[in-house]
């Protein structure tokens, strides 16, 4: 009798890994199914998701098997080989330094010199200005912090938009504006004061309160709280 395989092309779109994670988002997807995204093409006898059974079925402990396993170990699976070794096991990388790497950022933030002393000597000395968000949990500990712009800030770079849309997908309780000044003067400008009073009117209405505002200078800062412009 004729063993027929189905492939994931001959798969309803709305059951094929790859469509679904765009439809649904990555954790929508089964250990097997994220792992057939990964290894993208089966072999003669069988599909991606079969060889991502397989990977899985390796040992008792299922996807944690791939936390000790070697490059070796997944090529002599057959259908595997180097190459998609390779791509499973970066990609297990990536993860494992992505978790360390918020292990690490549970700095807890209570006055803006925690602040500054956590970013000044990587921004003291920048020839551009750099707009960064901190965002903190309800323990005031930081979640982890992202570059917004470069350049000189003005409200079209700097929007409510670019800033809350981040703390939102971070599940973010408050945030901390942060930039510097190359010239080493911390004090505001104009323009600093008008972005800080639109993000802190956007903030209020969202329900993401912007904490501060500080300005790093050449070894100084500028606190917009200690200086009670919020």
């Amino acid at each position: 009798m004729f063993d027929y395989k189905l492939t994931i092309k001959e798969m309803p779109e709305s059951e094929r890994p790859r469509e679904k994670m765009i439809l649904y988002g990555p954790s929508s997807l089964s250990n097997s199914e994220l792992l057939a995204i990964l290894i993208r093409t089966g072999s003669r006898e069988h599909s991606a998701l079969e060889l991502a059974n397989i990977i899985l079925s390796q040992d008792e402990k299922g996807i944690r098997f791939l936390a000790d396993c070697t490059i070796e170990e997944l090529s002599q699976i057959k259908g595997i080989g180097c190459s998609k070794a390779c791509q499973i096991l970066a990609a297990v990388e990536l993860g494992s330094r992505i978790s360390k790497s918020l292990i690490d950022f549970r700095v807890s933030i209570k006055s803006p010199k925690d602040v500054v002393d956590f970013f000044i000597e990587d921004m003291k000395f920048l020839n551009k200005e750099h707009f960064k968000i901190v965002l903190l949990n309800t323990k005031n500990e930081i979640i982890t912090y992202e570059t917004i712009s470069i350049g000189s800030l003005n409200a079209s770079i700097v929007h409510p938009r670019e800033v809350f849309n981040r703390a939102i997908k971070k599940n973010a309780a408050s945030v901390i504006l942060l930039h510097n000044h190359p010239s080493g003067n911390p004090n505001p400008s104009r323009e600093d004061i008008n972005i800080t009073k639109r993000l802190v009117n956007a903030g209020k209405i969202i329900g993401i309160e912007v904490l501060d505002h500080i300005i790093i200078g050449d070894g100084n800062y500028y606190s917009m709280k200690e200086n009670m412009m919020i």
